[in-house]
């Protein structure tokens, strides 16, 4: 069973690796969760969002919401899309979805993880 929250977490972990550098953050905890969240929901290597799919493969992504429909229903519940047919709009529009519905406690538990490693701390040295 493809586990989201795991494979987000550690691609936000990357990204934000990659692209953030946390010292300018200090004392902000708040405006980088904002940031990460308005960055992360159109960046394809996260959501997929921008262009439609974070697969850019159908059956990677049948492949991934397998074994997820109940995670694919509390999506939908959340976005107001309950009458949406899922069959009609294909896999990668459901991987996303989901990948969208996770985003911010994805974020919000990479950035606790990091103060607990150290990683990042938002008081002042």
């Amino acid at each position: 069973m493809y586990d989201y929250r795991e494979a987000m977490t550690e691609d936000v972990k990357e990204w934000i690796k990659e692209n953030v550098d946390l010292t300018e953050w200090t004392e902000d905890r708040e405006g980088l969760e904002q940031q990460l969240n308005n960055d992360l929901w159109t960046e394809d290597s996260i959501t997929g969002n921008a262009s439609g799919s974070y697969y850019c493969n159908s059956y990677n992504a049948e492949e991934s919401i397998a074994h997820n429909w109940n995670l694919l229903n509390e999506a939908l519940d959340e976005f107001g899309q309950n009458n949406i047919n899922v069959i009609e709009k294909g896999a990668e529009w459901a991987d996303v979805t989901i990948r969208c519905y996770l985003l911010g406690s994805v974020i919000s538990d990479v950035l606790n993880e990091m103060e607990e490693n150290g990683d990042f701390d938002e008081s002042e040295e």
